[in-house]
């Protein structure tokens, strides 16, 4: 019998294989990696968890308790999330000098890495605001306009139009804004410091704070331009009106008595 030929195999069958190669290591991968990043995640988390409280031990535990349960002298840090320390620790408002009405804002004397890690073991005491990304407080492409219509509507009241603070009850004050960055503009809205009331995202999105922080950095910026002439340090009517009272008035008296001598005089000839 004449032996039958042996199959040809298809040009394309080496390229099919190495194909159905690819697809299983990428499986593998898919199966093992995100797992493995995932544990190398939680590992860092916790050792940032661990330094963090080694931190707090000696910086904070004294006025807000070794747990974060808060004392007599500080209140609990359970659930203010990590922007709140990002911000307070951030500014140098923490760790605090002294009690008083307000905490002043200070020189700061951690390292962003220490501030990451405090903020990362007192999120650890309770769900809380997360400290903003980047792209989260970018003002680029933001709403200028509107941005100064939230501000008028929500922030003016305390910090004035144009964020240059002023004074509350009780020896609090709202503090200028100028030169403030953005992060902390963002985590302020977030968390609510002091005697300022919180703006979470279901109240306000994020959108509309990244439009504030827009609007508070170009009323602040060295272009922006004041068309009533001179601004008075941006302090608004009532420091314009104090000026045309005191300057303006006391202009009228001193003329009106250098004519009531030049007129006396003028009779006495």
């Amino acid at each position: 019998m004449k032996k039958l030929s042996a199959r040809r195999r298809h040009p394309l069958a080496a390229v099919v294989v190495l194909l159905l190669a690819l697809a299983a290591t990428g499986g593998l991968y898919a199966a093992f990696a995100p797992a493995g990043k995932a544990q190398a995640d939680e590992t860092a988390q916790s050792l940032a968890i661990d330094e963090g409280k080694k931190l707090y031990t000696v910086g904070c535990a004294s006025c807000h308790g070794t747990g974060g349960q808060g004392t007599t002298d500080g209140p609990s840090l359970v659930g203010v999330g990590s922007a709140a320390v990002d911000f307070q620790v951030g500014t140098g408002r923490m760790p605090a000098q002294q009690p008083g009405a307000q905490v002043p804002k200070k020189p700061v004397i951690y390292t962003q890495a220490e501030i990451d890690q405090l903020a990362a073991y007192v999120a650890s005491l309770g769900a809380g605001p997360i400290t903003p990304t980047d792209k989260q407080v970018d003002p680029a492409g933001a709403d200028v306009a509107k941005g100064g219509e939230l501000f008028r509507n929500n922030c003016a009241q305390c910090h004035n139009f144009t964020g240059k603070g002023g004074a509350l009850t009780k020896g609090k004050y709202a503090p200028d804004l100028e030169g403030v960055s953005p992060k902390h503009i963002y985590e302020a809205m977030q968390t609510g410091p002091q005697s300022m009331p919180s703006f979470p995202d279901t109240t306000m999105p994020e959108q509309e704070k990244k439009d504030i922080i827009a609007y508070i950095q170009t009323v602040n910026g060295g272009e922006s331009e004041s068309p009533g002439g001179l601004e008075l340090g941006g302090l608004g009517p009532v420091a314009e009106g104090l000026f045309a009272w005191i300057f303006g008035l006391g202009a009228l008296v001193a003329t009106a008595v250098w004519v009531a001598a030049h007129t006396a005089k003028a009779k006495k000839s």
